[in-house]
C-alpha cells in the first residue's frame, strides 16, 4: 500500500494534532520531517543494520535531560520514514495506525521515555 507524500504528511499532521495541548506546548521547538527511507549513515549512527527496520527517529536532548543552563540549542528533530511504514502495512487503516504509533513513539523520546517505557505503553 502506498500513499502520496501529501496524504502521508496529512496522517503525520493528524497524529501531531491529536496530542493533548498541555503536552503539545512542550513541543514547540521540535521539527518533524518525513523522508522516504533512512540512509546508511543514519542507520549506523543508531546501530541498525538495515534501513528497512527504522520507522522513525528522534534526534535531540529529551526534556528530562535538559538544564536551565543550556541555551541557544537547535530544535530537536523527529523523522518519520514513509516507505518503511508503508512496507509493513497492508491497508490504509494499517498505515494510519502505524503512523500514529510511530509519531507518538518518537514524541515519547522527546519527553524522556526509553524503549522499555514505550513498549509498556504500547508504542513499540
Amino acid at each position: 500500500m502506498r500513499l502520496t507524500v501529501e496524504q502521508f504528511a496529512e496522517l503525520v499532521e493528524e497524529a501531531l494534532r491529536d496530542i493533548p495541548s498541555s503536552i503539545a506546548a512542550c513541543m514547540e521547538n521540535v521539527a518533524v520531517d518525513i523522508e522516504p527511507m533512512p540512509d546508511g549513515r543514519t542507520c549506523a549512527s543508531v546501530g541498525i543494520r538495515s534501513p528497512r527496520h527504522l520507522l522513525g527517529l528522534y534526534r535531540g536532548t529529551p526534556l528530562t535531560h535538559r538544564s536551565v543552563e543550556q541555551t541557544g540549542r537547535l530544535p530537536d528533530h523527529i523523522t518519520i520514514y514513509q516507505r518503511n511504514i508503508e512496507r509493513i502495512c497492508r491497508t490504509r487503516d494499517d498505515i494510519v495506525r502505524q503512523v500514529r504509533k510511530t509519531v507518538l513513539h518518537e514524541v515519547g523520546h522527546h519527553f524522556g521515555l526509553d524503549e522499555d517505557d514505550l513498549e509498556e505503553l504500547g508504542y513499540r
